[in-house]
């Protein structure tokens, strides 16, 4: 997108776009994070379930913090109660995750399921609210349709295996990762705009 320029005094209000590209950086520390999850599901050599419950836990309570942050900041592309409510729910899974390392394979695969479906609804809602302030609001929708695709096949699929259920998680983390830290540059670009 290239930038417009305006007279001297312009003030041009978007209220749904100014907020998230102040703080693009947040959204970007979310991606880093997804790739380096992913990355270490498959270097790590013997990947047992336990270490995905461990990985897992860890992602999901630091990208519900980062989201929370984002809230209350106002730093949401939606209603900020939406994005609480996706922090909360990622702290709340990886607390219970890392304290109830116990729980069976099945259970953690029904929570990163039904994390990722909800997280995906919340990002392409954000994403539609942003259509009319920015364009390559794609990359969002993109990396949201990959979360609920990702957190569908989980439901339908749920025994196949820790060592596939890993790769299948490094792969979406990677991909969703490199989806956010392109939307979080595109995001920089735009919070430099002068308006």
């Amino acid at each position: 997108m290239t930038a417009k320029t305006y007279p001297p005094g312009t003030v041009l209000i978007r209220p749904t776009l100014d907020p998230l590209a102040r703080n693009w950086w947040l959204i970007l520390l979310r991606g880093v994070l997804a790739i380096i999850f992913g990355i270490l599901t498959f270097i790590w050599p013997g990947l047992t379930l336990l270490t995905l419950v461990a990985l897992y836990g860890a992602f999901a309570l630091l990208d519900g913090v980062f989201s929370l942050v984002a809230a209350v900041t106002n730093g949401a592309p939606a209603p900020r109660w939406w994005l609480a409510l996706v922090g909360v729910l990622g702290i709340g899974a990886g607390l219970l995750t890392l304290f109830l390392p116990e729980l069976t394979g099945m259970v953690l695969l029904y929570f990163i399921a039904g994390w990722a479906i909800a997280a995906g609804i919340f990002q392409i809602i954000g994403a539609i609210n942003l259509r009319k302030e920015i364009e390559g609001e794609w990359l969002l929708i993109a990396s949201g349709i990959l979360s609920v695709i990702f957190g569908v096949l989980i439901f339908i699929y749920p025994g196949a295996g820790a060592l596939g259920v890993a790769f299948a998680i490094g792969t979406f983390a990677i991909a969703y990762g490199a989806l956010l830290v392109a939307f979080s540059l595109r995001l920089r670009k735009m919070a430099e705009i002068k308006i």
